[in-house]
């Protein structure tokens, strides 16, 4: 539960996909190992290293309560997908908690608070890595969360591609296969 890649400076109201675009085209920018992904949340496009969710299928968690039970392949994929996912907004929550700093409006000029939420993060980051036990962690119950390796290949390019809706689809009908033979 670290984080891997901060951009800071875009509005709130940006698209998902441009900003992302920006993070994978700078010079020192966010770096995807080829064969490795990232979860997206469905305003992102499902293409190589960002898988999202299919959409017009339940997603959210609390669509899962009451001992809702996916129906097809699609809908399991995005109970994992959202169970999995919601590491991130953990991590964010964590954030806020540990620093009072992030949970109320800035009244610094944005280059510095710009630079505050990073040093936030470095920071959360260090404490991640040097306690072996984090109480306000714990209370989370969370798990670790493997960095992927730096030094090798990485995507340079966000295009929708059949080959990857393709392998999201079997992904999707092995998970469901799975989980289907082992609840009968």
């Amino acid at each position: 539960m670290q984080f891997a890649y901060v951009l800071l400076g875009w509005e709130g109201s940006a698209a998902d996909g441009r900003v992302l675009r920006d993070a994978i085209s700078r010079e020192h920018g966010l770096r995807v190992p080829t064969g490795c992904y990232y979860l997206v949340d469905a305003g992102y496009t499902n293409c190589e290293g960002f898988l999202a969710p299919f959409r017009g299928q339940r997603y959210h968690l609390n669509e899962w309560r009451q001992g809702h039970r996916p129906r097809n392949d699609d809908e399991l994929f995005n109970l994992r997908h959202a169970s999995a996912r919601n590491v991130i907004e953990r991590c964010f929550g964590l954030l806020k908690i540990r620093w009072a700093i992030l949970r109320s409006p800035s009244f610094y000029p944005v280059r510095v608070h710009n630079r505050i939420i990073i040093a936030c993060c470095l920071l959360h980051n260090f404490i991640r890595r040097e306690m072996t036990f984090d109480p306000m962690e714990d209370q989370l119950n969370e798990t670790d969360v493997d960095n992927p390796n730096e030094d090798s290949d990485h995507i340079s390019d966000i295009q929708t591609l059949n080959v990857w809706s393709n392998w999201r689809k079997e992904l999707a009908t092995q998970m469901f296969n799975e989980w289907n033979s082992s609840t009968t």
